[in-house]
């Protein structure tokens, strides 16, 4: 057979087989595209709602109570799908389609989260409105799930609930006595005489400020601004003001943009919260260990009393460190924080898959929706901030159905005092620093450390004007520590880093620390009573 009659054959052949390669190449290709567009517009949507959540909690005085703190997150919900239906709206979906491709948003907070989800309204016929009806079918946000384990340990019989930090709740029987304690757990306190952690002595702090600028309502109708720097002392999250002076009183505090003045009310221009914050925490770890030190991984059941503990791995104990392990219960590596990060992680996996798999029975859309699983660099995220997590499932993108998800973290969110949310400033160029700065090492300026929610833009209004702004302390940025961080020193233990600078800089990062974290709100309040 001719050579030209051969070529004729393998055209023949080849070309349609080429033209379906092609064709499925330009597809993958086209479905490769549209899924890391569809990643974008979700990633972008989720940042948008966090964002949103920020803003609101931090420019609102009662943003830690509970009622304001489900407004701030609807709020913030609204923003996600908003946000969400614009991103797609060039593509023919708007918002009341895409929701039934939304299965959940998580919103993970400091002792537990949020799920937002389909619900069924379970109203009894006489309790019925207007707006509501039996059975109804409603999106909205679930019971507030905290991060707990129940033990059983022989008249032992506890729940206790954990935290993004290493503070922790015990509720039952210890021992058979009904107990309810919340305190922190550190090891590397000394109570004996003066109150030292890790080699530093904790003491009172004197004219603790901030800048204010606020509107109080006068008695002509109209309203006097109250601006300047004032004493201030924070008590479960609210801030109180010293006005010296004043006969309607000498504290106020602001909620809501109002201000209200406290008559008979005795805060003190003397801050004493990280001495407390230490000393209950030594007396806290001290109790822990004296009636709960044999409690172990293992002791771990559900709510029908069956044992889990196989979940958590081998068998240890959780509050008491074995040879190899970290000497102190609050460094990361140690047993607690090892069991604290796995208990916290297995309470968002079990209820957020139920929530998606039961979305199935919310929705006509023809796909099965589950949960995805997450990489572990994204668990380590969500386990250490109050974070946002969103999915998209069931979309069409050509070759494939959609399955996505976005993760987005809050840094500056009033919900917990992070290791690494306490900044310190230097008094000779007004600057405020992370404590990893390569430049504080040595450095003879430290002056105080504060949250770094306070060095953010505030705003005020009377109402009928537009806002104006300001900030609770006026040092700047540093740029190498706090803008692009390149300045700054790697570890993976802060406590440890900051015990070996020493000096200022543990004396001022520890009561910082101290300070805020005792002073922060907690619907559990830290127990005193020992």
């Amino acid at each position: 057979m001719k050579i030209q009659n051969l070529a004729v054959i393998f055209i023949i052949i080849m070309l349609p087989i080429s033209m379906v390669l092609t064709a499925y190449v330009q597809n993958q290709i086209q479905t490769l595209e549209l899924q890391i567009s569809y990643d974008k517009k979700l990633t972008n949507a989720t940042y948008d709602s966090l964002k949103a959540f920020q803003l609101n909690t931090v420019n609102s005085g009662s943003s830690d109570l509970a009622n304001s703190k489900i407004r701030d997150i609807e709020a913030s919900v609204n923003t996600f799908f908003n946000s969400i239906a614009e991103q797609f709206n060039m593509v023919g979906y708007n918002k009341e389609i895409l929701q039934d491709y939304v299965p959940a948003l998580v919103y993970t907070m400091y002792d537990g989260f949020y799920i937002y989800t389909p619900f069924t309204n379970t109203l009894s016929k006489e309790d019925e409105g207007e707006s509501y009806y039996d059975g109804q079918k409603l999106y909205g946000l679930k019971p507030y799930i905290h991060y707990s384990c129940r033990y059983v340990d022989g008249d032992t019989d506890v729940v206790i609930t954990y935290s993004l930090d290493n503070c922790i709740t015990v509720e039952g029987n210890v021992k058979g006595e009904p107990t309810y304690k919340t305190g922190y757990l550190l090891d590397n306190i000394s109570t004996a005489g003066n109150v030292t952690y890790r080699g530093v002595q904790i003491n009172e702090e004197n004219n603790l400020q901030e800048y204010l600028m606020a509107y109080e309502d006068n008695d002509s109708g109209g309203y006097n601004l109250l601006q300047g720097e004032y004493v201030c002392d924070k008590v479960n999250g609210v801030k109180y003001y010293y006005d010296p002076g004043n006969p309607d009183g000498e504290w106020f505090s602001i909620l809501t943009n109002t201000v209200y003045r406290r008559k008979n009310e005795n805060y003190d221009v003397v801050n004493r919260s990280a001495l407390e914050y230490y000393q209950n925490a030594k007396e806290f770890t001290d109790w822990v260990r004296d009636k709960l030190g044999n409690i172990t991984t293992g002791d771990a059941v559900n709510e029908k009393g069956e044992k889990i503990g196989d979940i958590f791995g081998e068998d240890l104990s959780i509050f008491e460190n074995k040879t190899g392990w970290a000497d102190s219960v609050e460094d990361p590596n140690s047993l607690f924080n090892q069991h604290r990060l796995a208990v916290i992680r297995y309470s968002i996996e079990k209820n957020l898959s139920i929530a998606i798999a039961n979305y199935n029975d919310y929705t006509d859309v023809t796909t099965n929706f589950l949960m995805p699983e997450l990489k572990e660099d994204e668990w380590e995220k969500v386990l250490n901030n109050v974070s946002i997590i969103s999915f998209m499932q069931g979309l069409s993108i050509g070759g494939k159905v959609y399955n996505g998800y976005s993760i987005v973290t809050n840094t500056k969110t009033e919900e917990v005092v992070s290791l690494d949310s306490i900044y310190l400033t230097t008094t000779n160029d007004n600057q405020y620093h992370r404590v990893t700065d390569k430049d504080l090492i040595g450095n003879t300026n430290i002056g105080r450390g504060y949250f770094n929610i306070d060095f953010e833009r505030k705003a005020t209004t009377d109402g009928s004007t537009s806002s104006r702004y300001y900030y609770p302390h006026k040092e700047f940025a540093c740029y190498s520590s706090i803008v692009n961080q390149t300045g700054t020193n790697s570890t993976d233990n802060i406590y440890e880093y900051v015990e070996e600078q020493g000096g200022n800089l543990a004396r001022e990062y520890f009561t910082a620390l101290g300070r805020e974290r005792f002073s922060m709100f907690r619907s559990n309040p830290i127990t005193t009573d020992w």
